[in-house]
């Protein structure tokens, strides 16, 4: 709560920002894209983008649907839901994410010691973390306590790739909660070094400028009573004991929200060709919303990838697995500017990461 309330206060620290933030919505974003394409003397705009980026393709479509050329949305979410119904929806994927990891590592026992077996290995994630809600771990001058555990574990566990990179993170806390002298693993370190950077503050003002502003109001449906997501979290325990206390709390500013936007939500539904990919088991925007919003674009075709990832486009580019059959897919949709018959179920290739 106190980093939601000061994130909401670095937003209305300055007058001029006050009135701006009613203009701060994805729809004048689209609306900035539609000016770029007029600067460029282009006809139409194609486009590519993931994550938020997909959603924000998806308003572009229903905002200029003539303006519309090849446009393809990877890794969306369910445009009727609030972002506080989206952070929610996350929590079953992500404890599913991680008994898969937990599987995997069971696997590797002799590597990193965590258990033999997958519940071995969750027992020892939830020992770190109901420690670190007593007494915060210190490691890396920086002591960490439940809630950014929590967090941690989030990023890592979002690609199947990460797998031995959680093994080892987790490993590394478990011995510097017991107090042994251990130094930060290279990934570890690389997030201590965002946390303590003063980049991040600006990083997390500006996602919540339209988090905040977007999908209705007030502030994008997030509650404005504490209790509401004390209640939350507490009900969420039982069947998501890692991520349930990180999803349902309150990590936006959005409740201490002031600003009103000036326009509704737009309501998306509509004929334009888009081509959308989604991985199966992204924790980070869950299936089940992409499948809704493949429901409304009536246009589209999906390409569904049956991986944990968040992103399935060009991830051999990435360092990642690879799904040979969706980049042919888009590739071929880029060149030649047809769609795909009909939907498709694509495999990766070489999913098992190796310690």
């Amino acid at each position: 709560m106190r980093r939601a309330r000061e994130t909401a206060r670095r937003c209305f620290a300055h007058g001029e920002n006050a009135a701006l933030l009613p203009h701060a919505s994805s729809r004048n974003v689209a609306r900035d894209m539609d000016a770029i394409r007029a600067a460029l003397g282009e006809d139409k705009l194609s486009y590519y983008g993931v994550s938020y980026g997909a959603d924000l393709g998806a308003l572009y479509t229903q905002m200029f649907p003539r303006r519309a050329d090849r446009v393809i949305l990877d890794s969306s979410t369910d445009p009727d839901a609030t972002q506080y119904e989206l952070f929610r929806r996350a929590g079953k994927p992500l404890e599913e994410g991680l008994d898969a990891w937990a599987t995997w590592t069971a696997r590797h026992a002799d590597t990193y010691g965590l258990g033999r077996t997958a519940p071995q290995v969750r027992a020892t994630v939830q020992t770190l973390l109901d420690g670190a809600g007593r007494r915060p771990v210190a490691i890396g001058g920086t002591r960490l306590g439940a809630p950014l555990l929590r967090l941690f574990l989030r990023q890592f566990v979002q690609h199947q790739e990460n797998d031995p990179a959680l093994a080892r993170t987790v490993r590394t806390l478990t011995d510097a909660a017991a107090g042994e002298p251990v130094e930060p693993n290279p990934e570890l370190a690389a997030m201590l070094e965002l946390l303590n950077s003063p980049e991040l503050g600006d990083m997390m003002t500006g996602g919540a400028v339209f988090m905040c502003g977007d999908r209705g109001w007030p502030a994008g449906g997030w509650p404005k009573d504490p209790e509401t997501y004390w209640k939350n979290i507490v009900r969420s325990r039982a069947g998501q004991p890692v991520f349930g206390p990180l999803v349902n709390d309150m990590t936006a500013p959005c409740a201490f929200w002031e600003t009103e936007p000036r326009e509704p939500a737009t309501r998306i539904g509509n004929k334009v060709p888009v081509l959308m990919l989604q991985a199966r088991q992204d924790n980070n925007v869950p299936y089940e919303g992409a499948l809704a919003l493949h429901r409304k674009l009536t246009g589209s075709r999906l390409i569904t990838a049956d991986i944990r990832s968040h992103g399935v486009y060009g991830r051999g580019a990435e360092g990642r697995t690879a799904v040979p059959c969706a980049d042919r897919a888009v590739n071929a949709y880029l060149r030649a500017g047809t769609l795909p018959a009909a939907d498709l179920t694509c495999a990766a290739k070489g999913t098992v990461p190796s310690p």
